[in-house]
């Protein structure tokens, strides 16, 4: 197995078990925390974050084929989805063992909260945020009728140019909020469904005034903006720090072990080129 090189930073967007979408701990498409640390420590991953999903829509719908077969059983005939409550006193008893089990790799807690603009007073009332050392916020869903969908869900039923600049529209009112999230996630992540096969490749430079747009409102809010590296798009790093950008995170998303810290040494020199530097540790943001 390749280690990674040094001097990397922390993955900052890490799923495990504890996060719905995984299918719980006896899924077989889940990604355990103990299996993904030890993956870390085999590829020489300094740091991680776990930040499992806080989803706390009411009225969330969707298409069942826009869920895989572990999660559909979370999708009502209606189509409003119901996801189990976070169990966060396991999530930290289970942070407690990997500490412990894997020294040599530092494990930080986390949450992806979604909507944080629209939620931020209900996460409170539930969870004491300040115990988190990193919240990173996402925007999933968007206004469908008097309901929230997805992107690919949304895309069935309105034209494509129009999920993209409603998804980019919403941005500035999700990091204009006293939200606790320190860092905005995959601010492509309507272009992961984009429809290919009826549109062609997406091009950013039909969408480029609005997503410079939300890049703009994300750096006005102090907030850094996450480097999301399932996908590389050297669009966004770069126009990311014309629009005064100051800061970023690197974040995998992974749901499962192998997906770790994919495609972190060329996102690392992506945003070196633009002049962003690493910290003293490998947890902190990349700043210019």
């Amino acid at each position: 197995m390749t280690s990674l090189p040094a001097g990397l930073p922390a993955d900052s967007h890490v799923h495990s078990e504890f996060s719905w979408d995984t299918g719980g701990p006896d899924s077989a498409a889940r990604g355990t925390m103990r299996a993904t640390c030890a993956r870390a420590v085999e590829i020489g991953l300094p740091a991680l974050f776990f930040t499992e999903h806080l989803d706390l829509e009411d009225a969330w719908f969707t298409d069942l084929e826009d869920f895989a077969d572990h999660e559909r059983h979370l999708v009502g005939e209606d189509g409003v989805v119901v996801v189990p409550r976070f169990d966060v006193e396991g999530y930290l008893e289970e942070i407690d063992r990997c500490r412990a089990a894997f020294p040599e790799l530092a494990i930080g807690t986390g949450l992806e909260f979604g909507q944080p603009g629209l939620r931020a007073e209900a996460a409170r009332s539930l969870l004491d945020l300040t115990a988190f050392d990193r919240i990173i916020g996402s925007l999933h869903t968007l206004e469908l009728g008097d309901r929230r969908a997805e992107p690919n869900t949304m895309f069935r039923r309105l034209p494509a140019d129009e999920v993209i600049r409603q998804y980019l529209a919403e941005v500035p009112a999700q990091v204009a909020s006293d939200g606790p999230h320190e860092v905005v996630t995959h601010l492509d992540y309507a272009v992961r469904c984009w429809p290919e096969e009826a549109e062609g490749p997406f091009d950013p430079r039909a969408f480029e005034e609005e997503l410079r747009g939300a890049m703009r409102a994300i750096a006005a809010s102090g907030r850094a903006l996450e480097i999301n590296t399932r996908r590389l798009r050297p669009w966004i790093p770069q126009w990311w720090a014309e629009e005064g950008g100051r800061a970023v995170s690197f974040g995998s998303d992974s749901h499962t072990p192998l997906a770790l810290a994919a495609n972190f040494p060329e996102a690392t020199a992506m945003l070196e080129a633009l002049g962003f530097r690493p910290g003293s540790d490998p947890r902190e943001l990349w700043r210019r």
